[in-house]
């Protein structure tokens, strides 16, 4: 495409270094149509006739269906995507094929690709995370009164309900969802028509390309839309934030897994055995979620490392922007599909969760706030309950256990009805508000998750 200028082959090793279609091939169904809106474009600018529109049309029908079945023949020596679905659309068309590339470079080409293939990634991510959304709030509604206890620290803290800490997921989750969409509307804007770096003589319509093509806006400085690469690390961040929430949860799980816990239990199917220890049952998948975290890290730290030092515009440089995205793309998509199966998997064991909860005097902020409405100040409260707390852990029982004389031996302001505040369930249905963790509240957190999430699929009016 471009030898006319050299007066020697590239040099073998060169050229496996610097060729791009061992990877790059994934961008064809995306090179195919933004290929087929630019001939439409140039057509109707009369650049095109309608005689090679129609030649393009069905050469590169041709092409994409060889791509589908598998037959399409990637060649090294044709260096990238783009050469290679030129070269042979050229082939089976002949002068038509060269003129497509009129008024467009591989620069703004590739930048419009990566925007399609990357949309197209993110409404597949937007699908599973919902998967694994509601997949989460199912549990949670089975489980909205299942008792088990809070951590700060990793020490019991308060009784919350399993439902409860499954809407935290879910919470994490819904914010992921937000990020992504909001970063679609960057991703969403055409490059094409840039050019090499500063645009064209030739009397295009970008509009029409951005259209035929669903993008949102255009990218509006050529410099800028052939070298941005924003739109990808946006993305990469994004995607570990969604990588960290996972990996958050895998950890809950693998120690809910746990002898020490035993909360729950998972499906064979989601663990491996030992090849020594007969015994074991590992929890393979999550720990597997939470080791590509760090991986989908690295590639967010490589692109902003790839794009610090680069001038304006195009750079060699960017060809290594695909990797990372592509492998980011991959470890996201199968990380979410496989949680959302493992989530609805989960077994719960209620009984040990409900032991976990009434040790470690859970309710001991509810006697504290027991003390406030008879009257004493909290900090005053906040003494008098750590001063029973010590009390019951020398006597080897928990806070609740406490004969009421005991009790009272601390404060003369606990009465008999001290013991409803005392229990789990009253505890739990004391917290009920907006974002308390009290069953009814629960409940209604899920209705609220299950409306957003209906309304996000709801097709607009008109």
């Amino acid at each position: 495409m471009w030898s006319g200028r050299f007066d020697e082959p590239v040099d073998e090793r060169v050229k496996r270094y610097t060729a791009s279609i061992p990877f790059d091939w994934r961008l064809a169904r995306f090179d195919i149509q933004a290929s087929l809106a630019h001939a439409e474009m140039l057509a109707q600018a009369g650049i095109l006739s309608e005689r090679d529109l129609a030649d393009i049309r069905r050469g590169l029908a041709e092409i994409a269906a060889e791509i589908d079945n598998g037959s399409f023949p990637w060649k090294l020596d044709d260096e990238d995507v783009h050469f290679n679905l030129e070269r042979a659309l050229t082939r089976r068309i002949g002068e038509a094929g060269k003129r497509l590339h009129t008024a467009r470079s591989r620069n703004d080409q590739v930048a419009t690709d990566l925007r399609l293939w990357l949309r197209d990634a993110i409404d597949r991510i937007q699908a599973l995370i919902r998967q694994v959304r509601l997949r989460l709030i199912d549990q949670a509604e089975a489980h909205a009164e299942t008792v088990m206890p809070g951590f700060t620290h990793l020490q019991v803290a308060q009784p919350v309900t399993f439902g409860h800490h499954l809407m935290a997921w879910q919470e994490m989750l819904a914010r992921d969802a937000e990020r992504l969409a909001d970063c679609r509307r960057r991703v969403n804007r055409l490059p094409l028509g840039a050019a090499a770096l500063a645009g064209t003589s030739f009397p295009i319509d970008r509009a029409y390309v951005a259209r035929a093509l669903g993008f949102e806006g255009l990218c509006e400085n050529s410099l800028d839309a052939v070298s941005d690469r924003d739109f990808a690390i946006e993305f990469s961040a994004c995607a570990s934030l969604v990588m960290m929430h996972l990996s958050r949860m895998a950890e809950e799980i693998i120690l809910w897994m746990t002898p020490r816990f035993g909360f729950i239990e998972l499906p064979d199917r989601f663990c491996t055995g030992s090849s020594i220890m007969p015994q074991k049952k590992n929890p393979d998948v999550p720990e597997l979620i939470r080791g590509k975290t760090g991986r989908v890290y690295g590639h967010l730290l490589a692109l902003l490392t790839l794009m610090k030092g680069q001038p304006l515009a195009y750079n060699k440089d960017n060809q290594e922007d695909k990797e990372p995205l592509f492998d980011t793309v991959d470890t996201l998509v199968d990380s979410l599909a496989i949680f959302a199966e493992l989530v609805a998997g989960i077994r719960v064991r209620a009984e040990a969760m409900r032991r976990a909860a009434a040790e470690g005097h859970a309710t001991a902020t509810d006697l504290a706030d027991y003390l406030v409405r008879k009257g004493l100040p909290f900090r005053e409260a906040h003494e008098v309950v750590a001063r029973a707390v010590r009390a019951a852990e020398a006597r080897g029982c928990d806070l609740a256990r406490l004969e009421l004389a005991q009790l009272q031996a601390f404060s003369p302001l606990i009465e008999a009805d001290v013991y409803a505040v005392l229990t789990l369930e009253g505890s739990l249905a004391a917290r009920d508000h907006v974002g308390g963790t009290a069953p009814r509240q629960v409940r209604a957190a899920i209705a609220r998750a299950r409306a957003q999430l209906a309304d996000a699929v709801r097709p607009a009016a008109g």
